[in-house]
């Protein structure tokens, strides 16, 4: 045995030399010199990558998850500047419903329906080539010199995408949130013909009548983070930073917006440069807003227009493009409304409630399933479907709606400003004011202190705009006007409209005025219910832009004057038991930037010695009674 062994070395020696000259000499490194990735061999679906081509060569970075075995499958297209690879890779599994889990993707509809999905960076973002431009304007338009933009961008993927994944049956559907809400809209301007359907959802339509960065004049400048997150670097790599937690230190210490922007570097920035150069309702803001454009244009392609009751971002795009696309709609077959009781893209999380506000149900959930889902299907696989024109959420009575379509018409029942802080029907006589000192210095907050960095991770932000109101009705600097208690349901459907007589000691002023829906003393059900305001509509106007949202003018002090502005729509059941209230005040900070109530050129740059106390008055009595017109219906 010994000899056998030593024999066996020996040869396994002489052996040993030829044995290396066959393999290739190995660095010290365990790592392949090139991977093949094998993936989950029990995965649902296959990644595939590919950067497609647009008309002046720039590629886009585009994700395809194909079902596994797709054979003659639709494709639901989305288009986003938040990186496609994020939104298509929120778990490490080999199943598509995992995968697809966050941010924009209906991952029910999108998985049940045995979709193709499509996510692509749009140009200048992530893993996109080209220059990135916030929102990019229509070619054609004074603002764009360039031949491309979100409508070329989306007729060149679909054209792309029909001639290269032959698992498809060439039908794409379009859809998105927010500013993926945008790129729907834009895709309908000389659309691809294998377009068939577009659904944005909360998309941002106008920045300055009522989205992301004004509402009607007062800028929103808390979103300054958002602006250098987005525009300063390609992958948002460059974080916004600040020391403080409360944003009403942050905000306050600053001063101005364009203060805290400059101390931030937002100078650099193009898009900062443009809004707060442009913070009039000039050409710049008209030429650039969806809803004229789309009205300007020919309807080709069906589109379901989806808007959330309580969006804190973009609560008048939708229905603003409703307006303008509706009246095209002869047959009544191409433009669906859906209005949800949710916030800000909550149509494809869970719908249950909204804050303290319970629903009874997932509406969102049930929105997808009984909506969403048969609306795609129908565009997009050929099959049957029973969605009405419009599906609106009856808030207070917690009940879908379907109906033939919305009223545009506005209000008609005047709900009086009256003296004891009262309010009716009827206008009270003689002459009178309600009269509060509205201070710069100690801005009404849009939600209790501390007020933390906007987000949705453990983040009041989403929720805020349902938030009981009573952290403010008794300062002094807001006027808080109460109805009696409702023997009977008062039920409204449409747009609150404003109607405000006031003076002011200042020569600019900003008014906010709230419709609140306030609970009874006592909720058995829900103790903590009992006395909760809850706000159906509220908004703020910027008094410089009373004569003219184009132009600002000062305000002549001490003068009594009209303000006239419409609040967001509403569909709402005051209910028997509970009581109207209307709340008015001169600050929404630090939401909003203070108006300094002295009248200077640009608010934006405007200096601590501007910002002054200033008396305010407002008509509850007589011919020039304020008033809120209500859109009730029997």
């Amino acid at each position: 045995m010994i000899r056998t062994f030593l024999l066996a070395a020996a040869v396994a020696a002489v052996a040993a030399p030829g044995l290396a000259q066959q393999r290739p000499a190995q660095p010290y490194d365990e790592r392949p010199a090139k991977l093949q990735v094998v993936g989950d061999p029990d995965a649902d679906f296959t990644r595939r990558i590919a950067e497609i081509p647009m008309r002046d060569g720039v590629k886009l970075h585009t994700v395809i998850l194909l079902p596994k075995g797709a054979a003659g499958a639709g494709m639901v297209l989305t288009r986003t500047p938040y990186s496609a690879d994020q939104l298509t890779g929120h778990a490490e599994s080999g199943h598509l419903a995992s995968v697809l889990q966050g941010y924009d993707n209906a991952v029910d509809v999108i998985v049940d329906g045995g979709y193709i999905r499509v996510v692509q960076d749009v140009r200048g973002k992530y893993g996109s080539e080209g220059t990135y431009v916030m929102n990019r304007p229509l070619v054609g338009s004074s603002l764009n010199p360039t031949r491309v933009d979100h409508a070329t961008d989306t007729y060149d993927t679909i054209d792309w995408l029909v001639k290269h994944v032959p698992e498809s049956n060439g039908n794409v559907g379009i859809i998105g949130i927010s500013y993926d809400g945008f790129t729907p809209l834009m895709a309908l301007i000389s659309p691809h013909p294998a377009l068939k359907v577009s659904v944005p959802m909360n998309p941002m339509v106008d920045g300055w009548r009522g989205d992301d960065w004004f509402h009607n004049g007062a800028f929103r400048q808390s979103n300054l983070p958002y602006i250098w997150e987005q525009v300063a670097t390609r992958d948002n790599k460059e974080k916004w930073t600040s020391s403080v937690f409360d944003q009403y230190d942050l905000y306050m210490r600053a001063g101005s917006a364009g203060a805290l922007a400059r101390a931030h570097g937002l100078e650099q920035i193009g898009f900062y440069r443009k809004i707060s150069e442009h913070p009039a309702y000039d050409g710049f803001w008209q030429e650039q807003a969806m809803d004229r454009i789309l009205a300007k244009q020919p309807l080709k392609v069906p589109v379901m227009l989806v808007h959330s009751l309580w969006d804190q971002e973009d609560i008048y795009g939708a229905m603003a493009v409703y307006r303008a696309l509706e009246p095209k709609d002869a047959a009544n077959d191409m433009v669906y409304l859906t209005m949800g009781p949710w916030y800000h893209g909550q149509g494809i999380a869970n719908g249950s409630n909204l804050g303290a506000i319970d629903w009874d149900a997932d509406t969102a959930k049930q929105w997808r399933r009984d909506v969403l889902a048969p609306f795609l299907a129908h565009y997009l696989k050929g099959t049957p479907m029973d969605v009405a024109p419009v599906t609106a959420f009856q808030s207070g009575s917690n009940r879908w709606q379907r109906l033939p379509a919305w009223s545009a018409a506005e209000g008609a029942a005047r709900m009086y400003l009256k003296p004891g802080m009262t309010l009716g029907f009827e206008a009270a006589a003689g002459n009178a004011t309600a009269d509060y000192v509205s201070d710069p210095a100690t801005p009404v907050t849009y939600e209790p202190r501390p007020i933390r960095p906007q987000g949705y991770e453990g983040n009041p932000w989403p929720t805020w705009l349902t938030d009981d109101q009573r952290p403010v009705s008794s300062r002094p600097d807001v006027l808080t006007f109460m109805g009696p208690v409702l023997s009977v349901p008062v039920t409204i459907a449409g747009t609150p409209i404003v109607h405000l007589t006031a003076s002011t000691s200042g020569t600019d002023s900003d008014w906010v005025v709230k419709l609140i829906d306030v609970y009874p003393d006592e909720v058995a059900e829900k103790p903590m219910m009992g006395g909760y305001q809850l706000a159906i509509a509220m908004d703020i106007f910027r008094g410089r832009y009373r004569e003219s949202l184009a132009e600002a003018r000062p305000i002549a002090a001490n003068v009594p004057l009209k303000y006239s502005f419409a609040l967001p729509p509403a569909n709402h059941v005051f209910a028997a038991g509970h009581r109207i209230m209307v709340q008015v005040q001169s600050s929404w900070f630090p939401l909003y930037d203070r108006n300094p109530q002295t009248f200077v050129p640009n608010i934006f740059f405007a200096r601590p010695a501007d910002y002054v106390k200033a008396e305010q008055k407002v008509a509850i009595a007589g011919p020039d009674a304020s008033y809120v017109s209500l859109p009730i219906v029997k």
